[in-house]
């Protein structure tokens, strides 16, 4: 199994703005395990914000293997999701480790 972890700092400092952006990341991805297959997990989450130099939203997901993380990246729907999540993020940090 892989582990998918992905930090992002987003684009606004606005709290209305950064809610709706993470509600809009939240909102197109963690649905994809119903239409990605061999994606076992997603979730999308804010940091609690007690760390200013902490990044500010985290992905954590878990893939069958090494494939369906390939397969999970090109799929449409995540091509989809990640435009838009690429439109409220200023920088992104990424991590797989294999369990």
């Amino acid at each position: 199994m892989i582990r998918h972890i992905v930090c992002w700092t987003l684009n606004s400092s606005d709290p209305d703005e950064r809610a709706a952006a993470v509600a809009g990341m939240r909102e197109r991805l963690e649905v994809l395990p119903q239409v990605i297959p061999g994606l076992r997990s997603l979730t999308v989450s804010p940091d609690v914000g007690d760390v200013d130099a902490n990044w500010d939203v985290v992905l954590v997901s878990e893939h069958d293997d090494r494939a369906a993380l390939a397969a999970y990246i090109e799929h449409p729907a995540h091509v989809e999701a990640a435009g838009f999540t690429r439109s409220v993020v200023a920088e992104r940090a990424c991590v797989d480790v294999e369990l």
